[in-house]
């Protein structure tokens, strides 16, 4: 069992080692920009404009104007990207030349990560996972489990489906006919993505939140090992340490941006919004703030500045957070996210904006009805799917599978991969896929000739 004392070494834990290419691999006076290739892998890729159709809060969104999963993505890698830079620059301060090289490239590295962290949300956002789970958990799937002895660690899976662990599989399989290690990015990029580094069956209670199912667990390790991120005496892993910084972009981004989507869907007056980012300034910029705003009588232009500098500002202070706590880092010891350990005043804002985003944003009525009836179409959908897999004899059932692609092993001699590969279809979906396709299966709307 690994020493949990001992420290992770930048040296190791940035690496342009590729999944799938790990024959061919050699180290290359151009490799810093193995990262970048990374990114346009992934800007590039199917799985990632499918985002565009899929939930971020506001599900089915009429106004353009409000983020989806992909308009998410590409903000949280903006920011990641500054985190990164950040990090690069305390580094290089810290150790100098010994890591400079490696670490020169963390913007890039962060930047992809991030991109890609959302990749594999099942559609309409938390409301579909939930769908997923308690299929298994407390609905039909739940025979699945004694019917085909499937063991305790691989049900866990299942119940407690989560859509980073999904991420994860999206982007380290290999799914038939495809090549070997799934978008065949490098080791770093894809240790940076995994933010819970534990499998499903550990967790406790009712949280869903965990890593890699047990089908892509050795994946990780792979990774995991060669990259020397610590694993601790529970056989869990430390974070890699730009797992931080990926997790505080895709917080600043949608607790922040959250708040200017809903005031432009009128769930928030423009007062209420502006004082919530006017929280995180000091008073003598709140006050020239303040001043200039009759110079520019379009408020939009208001909130998008005050935004800008509410960015700015939890930038500046999770950069702080994570030079300050590199060595716990290192060490694994460090408790909670960098948004977690922000200063008092700057976190007191923070949580005012949490503490509305639920009450007013979260729990609207607009949000609630159609997740209410983006879980059925989702649960529908996984209950038809998994039907006709595990008894593709039918003639219904032949008609369903038809339409699934071939990449997915629907047919897998396996119960548990069987079941998986459904998933991995179902939650590849797009909204506007899934509802379509519920309403074909449901006889609710036909296809035109």
């Amino acid at each position: 069992m690994e020493n949990n004392s001992r420290k992770m070494e930048w040296n190791k834990l940035i690496s342009t080692m590729r999944l799938g290419l790990e024959t061919y691999h050699s180290e290359k006076s151009e490799s810093r920009t193995e990262f970048q290739r990374d990114y346009d892998r992934l800007v590039f890729s199917s799985p990632f404009r499918r985002l565009q159709n899929k939930t971020q809060v506001f599900p089915l969104p009429k106004n353009i104007f409000v983020h989806n999963r992909l308009t998410h993505s590409l903000e949280v890698s903006c920011v990641g990207r500054s985190l990164g830079n950040e990090a690069a620059k305390f580094l290089k301060g810290k150790y100098g030349d010994a890591v400079a090289e490696c670490t020169s490239e963390l913007g890039a590295i962060v930047s992809a990560a991030c991109l890609a962290h959302d990749m594999g949300n099942p559609p309409f956002g938390h409301g579909g996972e939930t769908a997923i789970s308690s299929y298994f958990s407390e609905g039909k799937g739940l025979e699945l489990k004694d019917k085909y002895n499937i063991r305790d660690e691989e049900w866990a899976d299942f119940t407690h489906f989560d859509g980073n662990a999904n991420t994860f599989r999206l982007l380290s399989h290999q799914f038939k006919g495809r090549r070997e290690g799934g978008f065949v990015l490098t080791y770093s990029t894809l240790a940076s993505i995994v933010k819970y580094p534990y499998e499903a069956y550990t967790v406790k209670g009712n949280k869903n939140k965990f890593g890699f199912f047990q089908a892509d667990k050795d994946i990780y390790q792979k990774i995991a090992d060669h990259l020397g991120i610590i694993k601790k005496e529970d056989g869990s892993y430390a974070r890699h340490p730009l797992v931080y910084l990926v997790e505080a972009a895709d917080d600043i981004c949608y607790e922040i941006m959250d708040i200017e989507d809903a005031y432009k869907l009128r769930i928030l007056d423009k007062e209420e919004a502006m004082n919530l980012f006017l929280d995180f300034l000091p008073i003598e910029r709140q006050k020239k703030i303040q001043a200039r705003r009759n110079d520019v009588p379009d408020f939009n232009e208001h909130i998008a500045y005050l935004r800008s500098a509410v960015f700015g500002t939890l930038i500046d202070e999770c950069s702080r957070v994570f030079a300050e706590n590199e060595e716990a880092i290192l060490r694994g010891e460090f408790k909670g996210s960098l948004i977690d350990n922000m200063r008092e005043d700057i976190s007191s804002a923070y949580k005012k904006c949490q503490q509305l985003s639920y009450a007013k944003i979260y729990r609207c009525k607009e949000v609630v009805d159609i997740e209410i009836a983006g879980y059925n179409i989702m649960y529908t959908l996984i209950e038809k799917e998994i039907e006709a897999a595990f008894a593709a004899e039918k003639a219904y059932s032949k008609q369903i599978l038809a339409r699934v692609p071939n990449q997915y092993e629907l047919d897998n001699d396996d119960p548990y991969k069987r079941i998986l590969a459904v998933l991995d279809y179902v939650s590849g979906m797009t909204d506007v896929y899934a509802l379509d396709l519920y309403r074909k299966i449901m006889g609710i709307s036909l296809p035109e000739m």
